[in-house]
């Protein structure tokens, strides 16, 4: 008797348990509340993060997709001037045009690939008023009066389009041909830069030398 009375004044029990408080219980709710918050949030970061580089990847995959289409129609370019009825146009005209204008920035004639796949056509592109550039397509190199070429959307996102051709003289011109009355059937530019700049800001300017 002596014994119990001294292990409960010990305060012992006989399973010898113990228990938290309710404090205790508050204080690692909270704890486990702010590692579920901290949690979360660098989730959200990761989330985010990815978001934006996935966003970035893109929107230069576009670019460099617009680039590769400019770049190996620029090098199929034929010296070939066409005709709708009794109107004439040289096979490279560079316009000083913007995206209120109802024509293309650039229009000029190029060869099939050779492939079989595609045959010679009259392309064109223009930047659009809604940030956007447009390639158009005539049906042939030679077409009827009136013919609409089809237009199809290469790139978007895109604040500025600007084209500058390389002439003879190694000087660059915003137009081409540089002097239209000089000859009816002038030649092709020695290369052609083009100047993007993005709706996000970017800037990039790429140089592609025209085969003549």
């Amino acid at each position: 008797m002596h014994s119990s009375r001294l292990l409960r004044a010990r305060g012992f029990t006989s399973g010898f348990s113990s228990g938290f408080t309710l404090v205790e219980l508050l204080a690692a709710l909270v704890v486990l509340s702010l590692l579920g918050l901290m949690s979360f949030r660098g989730l959200g970061a990761v989330l985010e993060a990815r978001e934006h580089v996935s966003a970035e990847s893109e929107k230069w995959r576009r670019a460099e997709s617009f680039f590769a289409r400019f770049g190996r129609d620029v090098r199929l370019a034929a010296p070939r001037p066409v005709r709708s009825g009794a109107v004439s146009a040289a096979a490279w005209l560079g316009r000083n045009a913007g995206p209120a204008d109802a024509v293309p920035l650039l229009e000029f004639s190029r060869f099939g690939s050779g492939t079989g796949f595609e045959a010679a056509r009259r392309l064109g592109y223009r930047l659009n008023d809604r940030h956007e550039i447009e390639l158009w397509v005539w049906p042939g190199l030679d077409a009827a009066p009136g013919a609409v070429p089809a237009h199809y959307r290469v790139m978007g996102g895109v604040r500025e389009f600007e084209l500058r051709y390389l002439g003879p003289g190694l000087a660059w011109s915003n137009t081409w041909p540089t002097v239209p009355a000089v000859a009816t059937d002038p030649p092709l530019p020695l290369g052609v830069q083009v100047r993007l700049v993005l709706a996000t800001g970017e800037e990039i300017v790429r140089t592609f030398a025209v085969k003549s």
